[in-house]
């Protein structure tokens, strides 16, 4: 199997298929409605809507990064408030996540191997590095959006 389609898999099986770790992106966040998402737990914790945001701006800088392009990160490292929390918000949120999963799917479809080498210059890590650590990064985020999801709804 070329390298680009075990990429694919792990996108595929972590977006929303049967990954190692028994439970995709998607089939939490469909089950989360826009009042749940925009929960604060506590004063220092991040949202559930914020974090999606944070993932889809980290999966598209990430992207820009592997198509060679150099990227700043913000001081608030993505992550913003939520001031819309009506329910098509929150839809058109889940809709932006997916379109940065069709983005991925596009690229790493195209992706010559070789390319997976290169190095991106601000950090010396290759690309794929890069690659991997989005996939790391989305799963870590997962399991934060399951935990905060038991604590929202241990308090309903």
């Amino acid at each position: 199997m070329k390298e680009n389609k075990r990429l694919i898999s792990l996108f595929e099986k972590l977006y929303n298929g049967s990954p190692w770790i028994d439970i995709n992106l998607m089939s939490v966040l469909e089950h989360i409605t826009a009042d749940k998402a925009s929960v604060r737990i506590d004063p220092n914790c991040n949202t559930i809507w914020e974090i999606t945001n944070h993932l889809i701006c980290w999966r598209l800088n990430v992207l820009k990064r592997v198509q060679g392009n150099i990227m700043e990160t913000p001081d608030n490292n993505y992550f913003e408030s939520i001031t819309d929390t009506s329910p098509q918000a929150w839809e058109s949120t889940l809709a932006k996540f997916e379109d940065s999963q069709k983005l991925w799917l596009e690229f790493l479809k195209g992706i010559k191997f070789d390319r997976l080498e290169e190095h991106y210059p601000k950090n010396k890590m290759t690309y794929y590095e890069h690659i991997h650590g989005i996939l790391q990064h989305d799963a870590y985020h997962l399991g934060q959006i399951v935990l905060m999801m038991k604590m929202i709804d241990l308090d309903n």
